[in-house]
């Protein structure tokens, strides 16, 4: 089969040395900013990007997906140790990772974690490879309506699926497609919303909103809190899980790994709505319910697979139909870009070793996070505590020297720390930045497709409720916003985010 062929190529890809080298620093890195808790995997990417320009774009997406999924691996070592999540999607896994390891059973709740992911990443991994050509397939046969129609799925679904008020996510998402128009418009050679600078004429840099948007303003959020760490102190022994452990586990490892794989490919899904997600479920089939939240082993499993299958399967709506799924997506998006690559169906046909290289180094990236994770389990418990204010510094230093390195432009600079404030100030009101981050990649696509497809249709409207697969799609679009402001899921769905 072709498939095999093909996944046999990209192992070769993956397995050179200089890429088996790029997994593993993403797998490291991915690990140390999952175990520090205020950094996360979004604003890591952000401040990286500048750095990928001067790699291969096989090495170059190899350490950024491994670093992504890397941080799930590493978010559960501070939840259970110290209560601390260190990644959004770990916060379901303190609630019994934490009970467990207060009862001597530290080690079992660190092995089902490292386990759980590495079987829901491998799943994930092989659904990649799997749905990939049929998918990228049907992509062909879209036209500019569906494209017009799919992104603004995407967006609308961002919009669903973002945590807090969807007023806000809707005035974020238009935000970023407005930020995205900046710049000379490609047709007419009319500059818009440059105010006069001549920096701005090429559209504000991509690297630019995201490293001051994530990086800069997690930094500011993350200086005004106290963060006290308990680290528990006893030796963690014992690592191997009971089989009584395993078969509790199993089950929940099994339908996590189903549920994350299906909630990661969907617009806004991704790691942290399936951990969520898995917990839930796994709350409510269980015949033990009391025992969650007292340290129940089930309540580490499924959360922990769910998450590293959501964090994987989300690369599948990026790499077959260029729609980034979440936050994260979006930098791959712009580090393509930075590389001149378009996402979409045309990756797998025009760019194959990229398409196969990445989803075999997946596997790869799981196996070495296993070896990385359990043997260094004292030396990332040593690492949190080391204090945020001698690491912040640091990060702000490799921020500048970055963002300046892509253009040599001081304006950068001056740039980047403008969208730090503005994104900070957005934190401390409420607003997400991930649909600005969706809507700003999507905003220059977007409008290609829909002038497009007006041109083709003579300036005919209709033309999007025509065609059977978009009207289809715009149809979904509306049912979803309905659905959401309804007062009786709008209050559910507001519940369900105080939660969590």
């Amino acid at each position: 089969m072709d498939i095999f062929a093909n996944l046999l190529h990209g192992f070769a890809i993956a397995a050179s040395p200089l890429n088996l080298f790029f997994c593993l620093i993403g797998a490291l890195l991915g690990t140390l900013i999952g175990v520090l808790p205020g950094i996360g995997p979004v604003a890591t990417i952000a401040m990286l990007l500048p750095i990928t320009f001067n790699l291969e774009p096989v090495s170059a997406l190899i350490m950024l997906a491994g670093i992504f999924y890397g941080a799930q691996y590493g978010g559960s070592t501070t939840a259970i140790l110290v209560n601390m999540p260190g990644e959004a999607s770990s916060v379901v896994t303190a609630i019994d990772g934490y009970q467990m390891a207060r009862r001597g059973r530290a080690g079992p709740a660190l092995a089902i974690a490292a386990i759980g992911s590495f079987i829901a990443g491998s799943f994930a991994t092989i659904l990649v490879a799997v749905l990939g050509a049929p998918l990228t397939r049907a992509a062909q046969q879209f036209g500019p309506a569906e494209y017009f129609s799919l992104m603004v799925l995407g967006l609308i679904a961002a919009i669903v699926l973002a945590s807090g008020s969807v007023i806000k996510a809707i005035g974020m998402v238009f935000l970023g497609l407005l930020l995205g128009t900046v710049g000379t418009d490609i047709e007419t050679g009319q500059e818009r919303m440059t105010f006069g600078i001549p920096e701005l004429s090429d559209g504000i840099g991509f690297v630019t909103i995201a490293m001051g948007v994530f990086g800069i303003a997690e930094i500011l959020k993350n200086l005004e809190q106290t963060l006290s760490r308990t680290v528990l102190n006893q030796k963690i022994t014992g690592l191997m899980p009971t089989l009584r452990d395993m078969k509790e586990a199993a089950p929940a490892i099994a339908r996590g790994t189903v549920l994350g794989s299906i909630l990661g490919v969907l617009p806004g899904g991704g790691a942290t709505l399936s951990a969520f997600a898995a917990y839930s479920l796994e709350k409510k089939v269980s015949k033990n319910k009391a025992e969650f939240g007292r340290g129940a082993i089930a309540g580490v499993a499924a959360p922990e697979s769910a998450n590293n299958a959501g964090a994987q399967t989300s690369f599948i709506p990026l790499l077959t139909l260029g729609i980034p799924p979440n936050a994260v997506m979006a930098l791959m998006v712009g580090a393509l870009t930075i590389h001149g690559i378009t996402p979409g169906p045309q990756v797998m046909t025009k760019q194959p070793d990229l398409f196969w290289g990445l989803i075999a180094s997946m596997w790869i990236g799981n196996v070495m996070l296993v070896i990385i994770n359990l043997p260094l389990v004292g030396l990332w418990v040593k690492l949190l505590q080391v204090p945020y204010r001698l690491l912040f510094p640091a990060i702000l230093l490799f921020c500048g020297i970055g963002v300046y390195s892509l253009n040599n432009s001081a304006f950068d600079i001056f740039a980047v720390a403008a969208f730090g404030l503005f994104g900070y100030v957005l934190l401390k009101f409420g607003f997400e930045g991930a649909p600005l981050l969706l809507g700003f990649v999507l905003s220059p696509l977007l409008e290609e497709n829909l002038r497009r497809a007006l041109r083709l249709s003579r300036g005919d409207p209709w033309v999007f409720l025509e065609r059977p697969i978009s009207a289809t799609l715009l149809a979904v679009c509306v049912l979803l916003l309905v659905i959401v402001l309804l007062p009786s899921i709008r209050s559910k769905r507001e519940e369900v985010f105080k939660e969590e």
